[in-house]
């Protein structure tokens, strides 16, 4: 199966660089704009199947392409929620003096909301037991930064810490074979 993975267009300002998590936050004008081109590269390929993060981000993103009328909207293809420190950046939480960054592991497990393996086993199971079971050849997933990343660290055996430091575009296209 071939999927192609779709990261969300850009957010408003006050939340770039920040852990989002399952915030429910909208596409800034660039977004907007980035989601109208991502479109016609959308439309012209066709799939089997289409997924999407049901966080409005994602969904605005798919909104106005064809493929959004089949679209399956999920809270599997959310990110990490982030708790408490949701919508915060990493300066903001270090300010806050409750948690010191040691290194990446220690800081994501260290942040509160959806615990990391948890995380890591939603990514796995969709991808890796969900998606194989439909018997499809091509499917499109409109997702997060994080979704991706852990994902890539899965396919290309690298550390999630090798992984987050890869940067992934607003509505750039990634595709993988499963």
């Amino acid at each position: 199966m071939r999927v192609t993975l779709v990261r969300h267009a850009e957010v408003d300002e006050r939340y770039q660089n920040c852990y989002n998590g399952h915030n429910e936050i909208g596409l800034s004008k660039k977004g907007y704009m980035q989601a109208k081109e991502l479109v016609k590269k959308l439309d012209i390929l066709e799939f089997d199947a289409v997924f999407c993060s049901d966080l409005p981000r994602a969904k605005e993103t798919l909104k106005h392409s064809l493929h959004a009328k089949e679209a399956i909207y999920t809270d599997k293809l959310r990110e990490k929620s982030w708790g408490k420190h949701e919508g915060l950046s990493f300066d903001e939480i270090i300010s806050e003096g409750e948690i010191e960054y040691v290194d990446f592991l220690q800081w994501i497990e260290s942040l509160d909301g959806e615990p990391y393996r948890e995380y890591i086993k939603r990514v796995e199971k969709f991808f890796f037991e969900f998606l194989p079971s439909l018997n499809k050849e091509s499917v499109l997933v409109v997702t997060h930064a994080g979704v991706i990343r852990v994902l890539m660290s899965i396919v290309k055996k690298i550390t999630l810490e090798e992984a987050f430091c890869m940067k992934v575009e607003n509505c750039s296209l990634t595709l993988f074979e499963i």
